[in-house]
């Protein structure tokens, strides 16, 4: 049994209290603590989706607002440990090639930032780590900001509401892991098409 798995056979079993709150900590940790990486939250959050399409007691809306606010904070607080541990930390192990390393990371940051932090969310391991590393190249604060609510509000709710709608097509409730493998290839495709028009621009 994968770890998806016995997650969402935790949550089917558990009532609507303790399903918001693991929802919100298990987002929260996979998104703000880099060891917690290898957590599926794409399959999680759209399990969390056919579970509230199927509960009476879930309260979508409460749902996706839980989930909100882990992905946000789970950001912010990865940003915010970067900026203030990372960077320090590499400042005081100066050589060529980590000054070198720092300023490839604020020009791409300077330069793709706000997309990046957004697209990010839909990449396993790249999510928890792109805040962090966000951080590290200062990256404009206020951008950042706009940029993990936006990431947040797309990526958690969007796939969590995926599930929900899913659960009321019967021919669908099986095929969870399918669509939300789907909906990061078409991420991982618009991504590389956004890339492509950019070296040609």
């Amino acid at each position: 049994m994968s770890i998806a798995d016995w997650i969402e056979q935790y949550l089917s079993a558990s009532g609507p209290f303790l399903i918001y709150l693991a929802m919100g900590l298990i987002i929260l940790i996979e998104t703000g603590i880099l060891i917690a990486f290898f957590i599926p939250g794409d399959s999680i959050l759209f399990g969390a989706g056919l579970i509230a399409g199927t509960r009476d007691d879930v309260n979508i809306l409460f749902l996706i607002f839980v989930i909100f606010l882990g992905a946000f904070i789970g950001d912010q607080f990865g940003y915010v440990l970067g900026r203030k541990y990372g960077r320090s930390y590499l400042e005081r192990r100066d050589t060529p090639r980590i000054r070198k390393m720092v300023a490839r990371a604020e020009g791409f940051y300077e330069k793709y930032g706000w997309s990046a932090v957004i697209l990010a969310r839909f990449y396993p391991w790249i999510r928890t780590f792109m805040p962090p590393i966000a951080g590290i190249a200062k990256m404009n604060y206020y951008k950042f900001l706009a940029a993990n609510a936006l990431g947040a509000l797309i990526w958690g709710v969007g796939i969590t509401l995926l599930g929900f709608y899913a659960a009321s097509i019967p021919a669908l409730k099986g095929s969870a892991r399918a669509i939300a493998v789907f909906f990061v290839i078409l991420t991982i495709l618009l991504t590389i098409r956004n890339y492509i028009r950019a070296r040609r621009d």
